[in-house]
Protein backbone atom coordinates (compact mmCIF):
# COMPACT_ATOMS: atom_id res chain seq x y z
CA UNK A 1 0.00 0.00 0.00
CA UNK A 2 1.14 3.52 -0.51
CA UNK A 3 2.21 5.72 1.68
CA UNK A 4 -0.04 8.38 3.19
CA UNK A 5 1.04 12.21 3.29
CA UNK A 6 -0.36 15.30 4.38
CA UNK A 7 0.23 18.16 2.40
CA UNK A 8 0.06 21.88 3.80
CA UNK A 9 -1.85 23.66 1.50
CA UNK A 10 -1.98 27.66 1.66
CA UNK A 11 -3.21 28.50 -1.55
CA UNK A 12 -0.28 29.52 -3.49
CA UNK A 13 1.66 27.99 -6.24
CA UNK A 14 4.30 26.31 -4.28
CA UNK A 15 2.46 24.40 -2.20
CA UNK A 16 0.07 23.17 -4.94
CA UNK A 17 3.07 22.45 -7.28
CA UNK A 18 4.21 20.20 -4.26
CA UNK A 19 0.94 18.62 -3.89
CA UNK A 20 1.19 17.32 -7.40
CA UNK A 21 5.03 15.88 -7.24
CA UNK A 22 3.52 13.86 -3.67
CA UNK A 23 0.72 12.28 -5.68
CA UNK A 24 2.78 12.26 -8.58
CA UNK A 25 5.25 9.53 -6.54
CA UNK A 26 2.63 7.61 -5.73
CA UNK A 27 1.96 8.48 -2.14
CA UNK A 28 -1.72 8.66 -0.53
CA UNK A 29 -2.18 12.54 -0.45
CA UNK A 30 -4.80 14.36 1.86
CA UNK A 31 -4.82 18.08 1.47
CA UNK A 32 -5.39 20.55 4.38
CA UNK A 33 -5.50 24.14 4.85
CA UNK A 34 -4.71 25.39 8.52
CA UNK A 35 -7.74 28.37 9.33
CA UNK A 36 -5.71 30.98 11.69
CA UNK A 37 -7.92 33.66 11.91
CA UNK A 38 -11.01 34.63 13.52
CA UNK A 39 -11.26 36.98 10.98
CA UNK A 40 -11.51 36.36 7.59
CA UNK A 41 -8.33 38.50 6.30
CA UNK A 42 -8.82 41.25 3.84
CA UNK A 43 -7.99 40.79 0.54
CA UNK A 44 -5.05 42.31 -1.22
CA UNK A 45 -1.87 41.54 -3.22
CA UNK A 46 0.81 40.03 -1.38
CA UNK A 47 -1.77 38.71 1.47
CA UNK A 48 -1.51 35.34 2.72
CA UNK A 49 -4.25 33.15 4.58
CA UNK A 50 -7.76 34.66 2.59
CA UNK A 51 -10.57 33.21 1.88
CA UNK A 52 -9.66 33.33 -1.91
CA UNK A 53 -6.43 31.20 -0.89
CA UNK A 54 -8.50 28.53 0.84
CA UNK A 55 -10.78 28.10 -2.27
CA UNK A 56 -7.87 27.86 -4.91
CA UNK A 57 -6.34 25.03 -2.35
CA UNK A 58 -9.76 23.48 -2.62
CA UNK A 59 -9.34 23.50 -6.21
CA UNK A 60 -6.08 22.02 -6.58
CA UNK A 61 -7.19 19.09 -4.15
CA UNK A 62 -10.16 18.23 -6.22
CA UNK A 63 -8.22 18.50 -9.06
CA UNK A 64 -5.24 16.41 -7.96
CA UNK A 65 -7.92 13.63 -6.85
CA UNK A 66 -6.96 14.47 -2.84
CA UNK A 67 -9.44 14.35 -0.09
CA UNK A 68 -9.65 18.02 1.67
CA UNK A 69 -10.31 19.67 4.49
CA UNK A 70 -9.97 22.31 6.71
CA UNK A 71 -8.66 22.62 10.25
CA UNK A 72 -9.50 25.00 12.80
CA UNK A 73 -6.69 26.56 14.74
CA UNK A 74 -7.47 29.98 15.10
CA UNK A 75 -7.10 29.32 19.12
CA UNK A 76 -3.75 27.64 19.18
CA UNK A 77 -2.17 30.69 16.21
CA UNK A 78 -3.59 33.36 18.80
CA UNK A 79 -1.97 31.85 21.57
CA UNK A 80 1.56 30.70 19.79
CA UNK A 81 2.12 33.64 17.28
CA UNK A 82 0.20 36.60 17.91
CA UNK A 83 0.25 36.51 21.39
CA UNK A 84 4.49 35.49 21.03
CA UNK A 85 4.21 38.72 18.35
CA UNK A 86 3.12 41.17 20.18
CA UNK A 87 5.19 39.97 23.89
CA UNK A 88 7.86 40.31 22.34
CA UNK A 89 7.58 44.28 21.10
CA UNK A 90 6.31 45.11 24.25
CA UNK A 91 9.53 44.25 25.30
CA UNK A 92 11.82 45.89 22.82
CA UNK A 93 12.69 42.70 20.95
CA UNK A 94 11.53 42.31 16.79
CA UNK A 95 10.61 38.78 16.47
CA UNK A 96 9.90 36.76 13.33
CA UNK A 97 6.17 35.35 13.61
CA UNK A 98 6.46 33.31 10.05
CA UNK A 99 9.41 30.98 12.07
CA UNK A 100 6.94 30.85 15.36
CA UNK A 101 3.78 29.63 13.06
CA UNK A 102 6.17 27.17 11.09
CA UNK A 103 7.46 26.16 14.13
CA UNK A 104 4.15 26.01 16.42
CA UNK A 105 1.13 25.30 13.80
CA UNK A 106 2.91 23.58 10.18
CA UNK A 107 5.16 21.44 11.88
CA UNK A 108 3.59 20.81 15.55
CA UNK A 109 -0.32 21.11 15.40
CA UNK A 110 -0.10 19.86 11.80
CA UNK A 111 2.46 17.16 12.78
CA UNK A 112 0.14 15.63 15.52
CA UNK A 113 -3.37 15.69 13.05
CA UNK A 114 -1.07 14.00 10.60
CA UNK A 115 -0.77 11.63 13.29
CA UNK A 116 -4.38 11.03 14.06
CA UNK A 117 -5.32 10.72 10.06
CA UNK A 118 -2.68 7.99 10.19
CA UNK A 119 -0.13 10.09 7.47
CA UNK A 120 3.92 8.89 7.78
CA UNK A 121 5.20 12.28 5.54
CA UNK A 122 3.72 15.52 5.61
CA UNK A 123 4.91 17.57 2.61
CA UNK A 124 4.86 21.91 2.07
CA UNK A 125 6.10 23.63 0.04
CA UNK A 126 9.22 25.24 1.58
CA UNK A 127 12.43 25.70 -0.27
CA UNK A 128 14.45 23.51 1.50
CA UNK A 129 16.03 19.55 1.05
CA UNK A 130 16.35 16.85 3.75
CA UNK A 131 18.92 14.28 3.24
CA UNK A 132 19.71 11.58 5.80
CA UNK A 133 23.77 10.88 6.99
CA UNK A 134 24.70 7.21 7.32
CA UNK A 135 27.58 8.42 8.67
CA UNK A 136 26.07 10.41 11.52
CA UNK A 137 22.68 8.74 11.15
CA UNK A 138 21.39 12.11 11.17
CA UNK A 139 19.04 13.41 9.01
CA UNK A 140 19.94 16.80 7.66
CA UNK A 141 18.42 20.05 6.77
CA UNK A 142 20.49 21.23 3.74
CA UNK A 143 19.77 24.76 1.30
CA UNK A 144 17.06 24.67 -2.01
CA UNK A 145 18.74 24.27 -5.08
CA UNK A 146 17.08 27.65 -5.53
CA UNK A 147 19.12 29.54 -3.15
CA UNK A 148 17.27 32.91 -3.66
CA UNK A 149 13.85 30.97 -2.62
CA UNK A 150 15.97 29.37 0.18
CA UNK A 151 13.70 29.17 3.59
CA UNK A 152 16.28 27.26 5.46
CA UNK A 153 16.11 30.05 7.81
CA UNK A 154 13.14 29.89 9.15
CA UNK A 155 13.07 26.06 9.82
CA UNK A 156 16.01 26.05 11.90
CA UNK A 157 14.01 24.56 14.66
CA UNK A 158 13.09 21.30 12.87
CA UNK A 159 13.93 17.92 15.28
CA UNK A 160 15.58 15.06 13.94
CA UNK A 161 11.56 13.24 14.01
CA UNK A 162 10.51 15.90 12.16
CA UNK A 163 12.99 15.84 9.54
CA UNK A 164 12.35 11.78 9.34
CA UNK A 165 8.52 12.69 8.65
CA UNK A 166 8.82 15.54 6.34
CA UNK A 167 8.72 16.09 2.77
CA UNK A 168 10.16 19.34 0.84
CA UNK A 169 9.35 18.24 -3.11
CA UNK A 170 10.43 21.80 -4.30
CA UNK A 171 13.94 21.52 -2.72
CA UNK A 172 15.38 20.17 -5.95
CA UNK A 173 13.99 23.24 -8.33
CA UNK A 174 16.56 25.43 -9.49
CA UNK A 175 14.05 28.45 -10.22
CA UNK A 176 10.71 29.76 -9.57
CA UNK A 177 9.47 29.85 -13.06
CA UNK A 178 10.03 25.72 -13.21
CA UNK A 179 8.10 25.28 -10.77
CA UNK A 180 5.14 27.88 -12.28
CA UNK A 181 5.78 25.39 -15.44
CA UNK A 182 4.79 22.63 -13.32
CA UNK A 183 1.42 24.42 -12.02
CA UNK A 184 1.07 25.20 -15.71
CA UNK A 185 1.21 22.11 -16.93
CA UNK A 186 -1.61 20.45 -14.28
CA UNK A 187 -3.85 23.55 -15.01
CA UNK A 188 -3.95 24.72 -11.69
CA UNK A 189 -5.62 28.34 -11.22
CA UNK A 190 -3.27 29.94 -8.94
CA UNK A 191 0.01 28.87 -11.44
CA UNK A 192 0.66 32.91 -11.84
CA UNK A 193 -0.59 34.12 -8.09
CA UNK A 194 1.78 35.95 -6.98
CA UNK A 195 3.93 34.90 -3.87
CA UNK A 196 2.84 36.21 -0.39
CA UNK A 197 4.57 38.64 1.11
CA UNK A 198 3.09 40.82 4.34
CA UNK A 199 2.69 38.59 7.54
CA UNK A 200 -1.11 37.41 7.13
CA UNK A 201 -2.37 38.91 10.63
CA UNK A 202 -0.97 42.59 9.98
CA UNK A 203 -1.66 42.88 6.19
CA UNK A 204 -1.25 46.52 5.95
CA UNK A 205 2.39 46.38 7.64
CA UNK A 206 0.85 48.36 10.59
CA UNK A 207 2.33 46.74 13.28
CA UNK A 208 1.88 49.13 16.15
CA UNK A 209 -1.54 49.71 15.25
CA UNK A 210 -2.63 46.01 15.01
CA UNK A 211 -0.98 45.58 18.54
CA UNK A 212 -2.89 48.43 19.82
CA UNK A 213 -6.03 47.49 18.56
CA UNK A 214 -5.37 43.49 19.33
CA UNK A 215 -4.61 44.50 23.12
CA UNK A 216 -6.70 47.73 24.04
CA UNK A 217 -3.79 49.30 25.44
CA UNK A 218 -1.88 52.65 24.70
CA UNK A 219 1.49 52.86 25.03
CA UNK A 220 3.76 55.47 26.49
CA UNK A 221 5.54 58.27 25.16
CA UNK A 222 8.94 57.92 26.35
CA UNK A 223 12.51 59.53 25.47
CA UNK A 224 14.80 59.18 22.63
CA UNK A 225 18.36 59.18 24.00
CA UNK A 226 21.91 58.97 22.42
CA UNK A 227 24.23 56.59 24.17
CA UNK A 228 26.12 58.78 26.57
CA UNK A 229 22.10 58.69 27.49
CA UNK A 230 21.21 62.27 27.30
CA UNK A 231 17.60 62.99 25.77
CA UNK A 232 17.04 64.15 22.31
CA UNK A 233 13.54 64.01 22.12
CA UNK A 234 10.14 62.15 22.89
CA UNK A 235 9.18 59.00 21.17
CA UNK A 236 5.46 58.05 20.31
CA UNK A 237 5.87 53.79 22.04
CA UNK A 238 8.43 51.65 21.93
CA UNK A 239 5.82 48.92 19.98
CA UNK A 240 6.62 51.73 16.90
CA UNK A 241 10.68 51.35 16.62
CA UNK A 242 12.86 48.48 15.55
CA UNK A 243 16.70 48.21 15.74
CA UNK A 244 18.40 50.28 12.42
CA UNK A 245 14.92 52.07 11.72
CA UNK A 246 15.80 55.54 10.08
CA UNK A 247 12.43 56.66 9.06
CA UNK A 248 9.39 57.22 10.42
CA UNK A 249 11.39 58.49 13.67
CA UNK A 250 9.83 61.80 13.86
CA UNK A 251 12.72 64.28 15.39
CA UNK A 252 15.00 66.28 13.89
CA UNK A 253 18.77 65.72 14.78
CA UNK A 254 20.89 67.68 12.08
CA UNK A 255 21.99 64.25 11.09
CA UNK A 256 20.74 60.82 10.09
CA UNK A 257 19.92 59.20 13.33
CA UNK A 258 18.89 55.27 14.04
CA UNK A 259 17.46 52.94 16.30
CA UNK A 260 20.46 51.49 18.21
CA UNK A 261 18.20 49.74 20.96
CA UNK A 262 14.87 49.77 22.47
CA UNK A 263 15.16 49.62 26.22
CA UNK A 264 11.62 48.33 27.57
CA UNK A 265 12.21 48.76 31.14
CA UNK A 266 12.92 52.51 30.87
CA UNK A 267 10.79 52.96 28.23
CA UNK A 268 14.04 54.84 26.07
CA UNK A 269 15.08 54.30 22.71
CA UNK A 270 18.51 54.40 21.93
CA UNK A 271 19.46 56.51 18.88
CA UNK A 272 23.05 56.39 17.38
CA UNK A 273 24.99 56.97 13.96
CA UNK A 274 24.77 54.34 11.26
CA UNK A 275 28.56 53.48 11.82
CA UNK A 276 27.71 52.98 15.37
CA UNK A 277 25.17 50.32 15.01
CA UNK A 278 27.66 47.48 14.06
CA UNK A 279 28.22 44.71 16.57
CA UNK A 280 31.00 41.57 16.83
CA UNK A 281 28.88 39.68 19.18
CA UNK A 282 25.50 38.06 20.14
CA UNK A 283 24.69 35.55 22.32
CA UNK A 284 21.56 33.01 21.30
CA UNK A 285 18.79 30.93 23.46
CA UNK A 286 16.51 28.14 22.77
CA UNK A 287 19.22 26.53 20.24
CA UNK A 288 18.90 23.69 18.44
CA UNK A 289 20.99 21.55 16.86
CA UNK A 290 20.53 19.50 13.63
CA UNK A 291 23.87 18.52 11.71
CA UNK A 292 25.52 16.98 15.30
CA UNK A 293 24.61 17.54 19.11
CA UNK A 294 26.04 20.55 20.66
CA UNK A 295 29.67 20.28 20.76
CA UNK A 296 32.09 21.22 23.83
CA UNK A 297 34.66 23.01 21.73
CA UNK A 298 34.31 26.01 20.13
CA UNK A 299 33.30 25.57 16.02
CA UNK A 300 33.73 27.53 12.93
CA UNK A 301 30.75 28.51 10.70
CA UNK A 302 28.50 31.29 8.97
CA UNK A 303 26.26 32.76 10.60
CA UNK A 304 22.75 33.91 9.38
CA UNK A 305 21.31 36.90 11.34
CA UNK A 306 18.40 37.89 9.87
CA UNK A 307 15.95 36.59 7.42
CA UNK A 308 18.15 38.64 4.30
CA UNK A 309 21.18 38.95 5.72
CA UNK A 310 24.27 37.41 3.88
CA UNK A 311 26.10 34.65 5.65
CA UNK A 312 29.09 35.95 7.76
CA UNK A 313 32.18 33.72 9.26
CA UNK A 314 31.93 33.00 12.75
CA UNK A 315 32.93 31.19 15.69
CA UNK A 316 30.45 29.99 17.79
CA UNK A 317 30.55 28.29 21.54
CA UNK A 318 28.14 26.37 23.86
CA UNK A 319 27.74 28.29 27.06
CA UNK A 320 27.61 26.74 30.84
CA UNK A 321 23.78 27.51 30.47
CA UNK A 322 23.33 26.11 26.97
CA UNK A 323 22.67 29.52 25.18
CA UNK A 324 25.48 30.42 22.12
CA UNK A 325 27.92 33.33 22.01
CA UNK A 326 28.61 33.57 18.16
CA UNK A 327 31.94 36.02 17.31
CA UNK A 328 31.75 37.86 13.66
CA UNK A 329 35.07 37.68 12.03
CA UNK A 330 33.77 41.40 10.62
CA UNK A 331 31.26 43.61 12.15
CA UNK A 332 27.65 42.63 11.92
CA UNK A 333 24.86 45.85 11.17
CA UNK A 334 21.93 46.22 13.05
CA UNK A 335 21.75 42.87 14.91
CA UNK A 336 18.62 42.95 16.84
CA UNK A 337 16.77 40.86 19.71
CA UNK A 338 13.92 38.58 18.95
CA UNK A 339 15.33 37.66 15.33
CA UNK A 340 17.14 34.48 14.71
CA UNK A 341 20.42 33.96 13.93
CA UNK A 342 21.38 30.22 11.98
CA UNK A 343 24.38 28.67 11.52
CA UNK A 344 25.38 27.05 8.20
CA UNK A 345 28.47 24.98 7.01
CA UNK A 346 28.28 25.31 3.57
CA UNK A 347 24.61 24.15 2.38
CA UNK A 348 23.97 22.11 5.27
CA UNK A 349 22.25 24.09 8.44
CA UNK A 350 24.34 23.59 11.70
CA UNK A 351 21.38 24.85 13.86
CA UNK A 352 19.99 27.93 15.15
CA UNK A 353 18.47 29.99 18.24
CA UNK A 354 16.71 33.22 19.19
CA UNK A 355 19.27 36.01 19.30
CA UNK A 356 18.69 37.62 23.11
CA UNK A 357 21.72 39.41 23.55
CA UNK A 358 24.19 41.67 21.58
CA UNK A 359 27.36 42.81 22.44
CA UNK A 360 31.10 44.04 21.79
CA UNK A 361 29.33 47.11 19.74
CA UNK A 362 32.39 48.84 17.60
Amino acid sequence: MSEKALVAMSGGVDSSVAAALMCQSEYDCIGVTMKLHSESVPEREGSCCTLADTEDARSVSYKLGMKYYVFNFTDDFESTVIERFINAYENGETPNPCIDCNRFMKFEKLYDRAKILGCDKVATGHYARIEYDEKSKRYLLKKSKNEAKDQTYVLYFLSQEQLKHTVFPLGSFESKEDVRRVAEQYGFINASKKDSQDICFVPDGDYASFIERHTGKTFKKGNFVNLSGEVLGEHKGIIHYTVGQRKGLGIALGEPAYVREINANNNEVVLCKNEELFTKELVAKDFNWIAFDAPQDEIRAAAKPRYRAKEAPCTAKVLENGNVKIAFDTPQRAVTKGQAVVLYDGDTVIGGGTICEVLNYC
